[in-house]
């Protein structure tokens, strides 16, 4: 009898965004890279761990480049597939811009893989990038011990409609547009114990592409943007709140959930990644005394095509947030807000 075929995320020693390095360990890495200042076109390099390189061609037109891949973090190679090219094309969309071409990355572990589940997951991707309009123009692919896969992804935008993750002002009110715990999920997953309308849910959200980002880079109440990936939602706040200057106040019970995010964390299905990330960046984070570790594990959770973090002016949030939910992102809610301080996260 031939062996079965072993699921995806059996031949991963990690899934999704959780995948990433420690932000801890990432900033060591890249503490002595040459600064890329010289190259006065280059308007975000990655100086402040923005999601996306631009460059600036001329007064009205900006070209965006970012490439994300990971290992799989469920089993069908099909969601699989879309969920990475989903990833990928939000750093563009978290910029303010456009995306315009793809590139597929995959590296597979030859003769652990039939060809047709490969082919599942670039069709995955495939559906995805047309689902964005734009096509994979080409991709690279090498033999790996894990099964890997996602996107190099080119935009467009204009240069005054780029948008940072270093531009919250102080006032401004902060907007999350998805829900934490995919990360959770992803572990209940591996276990088997994620119920079948979880899957569901998180397979919606996953694979929903970030385009409000770029319908938002035209409001000019809308100051900064960041997407809330493999750091959690802390984490990404955090590089927000270092960029910006400023001290950003999240509201832990205004914060956007999954349907069974807060009770898998209570039952301890969390993530190495969410551990790793509170040791790189917990000492610039105020906890209030009685928060329980589940919530805290939470608030690092990785992200996998998570939502965006908007900072806009507190005038126009009501008008804001209106808008994304009317774009189709019905968990999208007001979490916070910005002011003077020391660049930090401050739990509430």
């Amino acid at each position: 009898m031939q062996d079965q075929a072993p699921r995806l995320t059996e031949l991963a020693h990690g899934g999704g965004c959780g995948c990433k390095l420690a932000p801890a360990v990432l900033r060591e890495l890249l503490a002595e890279m040459p600064a890329a200042g010289t190259f006065s076109q280059l308007l975000v390099g990655a100086e402040t761990a923005d999601d996306a390189a631009v460059w600036q061609v001329d007064d009205h037109l900006a070209v965006m480049a970012t490439t994300d891949f990971f290992m799989p973090m469920v089993d069908d190679p099909f969601d699989f597939g879309r969920i990475a090219a989903t990833n990928a094309i939000s750093d563009i969309y978290a910029m303010g811009g456009r995306p315009i071409m793809a590139l597929a990355i995959l590296g597979m572990p030859v003769g652990k893989l039939s060809p047709e589940t490969v082919r599942r997951i670039l069709a995955g991707g495939a559906a995805i990038c047309a689902e964005a309009g734009i096509p994979v123009a080409g991709g690279h692919s090498i033999d790996a011990p894990e099964p890997i896969y996602g996107l190099a992804v080119i935009g467009l935008g204009r240069p005054d409609q780029v948008r940072r993750n270093t531009g919250a002002r102080a006032g401004d009110a902060l907007i999350l547009t998805k829900g934490i715990g995919v990360g959770i999920y992803s572990a209940a997953i591996k276990r088997g114990a994620l119920p079948e309308a979880a899957y569901a849910e998180m397979i919606a959200s996953t694979t929903l592409l970030n385009r409000v980002g770029a319908s938002l880079a035209t409001e000019p109440s809308v100051h900064g943007v960041t997407d809330v990936t493999g750091f959690g939602l802390l984490g990404h706040a955090l590089e927000m709140a270092r960029g910006s200057g400023l001290t950003l106040t999240i509201a832990r019970d205004a914060v956007p959930l999954l349907a069974e995010a807060a009770a898998l964390a209570r039952q301890g299905f969390v993530t190495g990644a969410s551990q790793r990330n509170w040791q790189s960046y917990g000492a610039e984070v105020v906890l209030p005394p009685e928060c329980p570790d589940w919530q805290r594990l939470l608030l690092t959770d990785p992200q996998t095509s998570g939502g965006l973090l908007i900072a806009c002016a507190e005038e126009a949030a009501e008008s804001v947030l209106a808008r994304i939910r009317g774009e189709g992102y019905p968990l999208a809610r007001r979490i916070g807000t910005a002011a003077e301080g020391p660049p930090q996260v401050v739990v509430a």
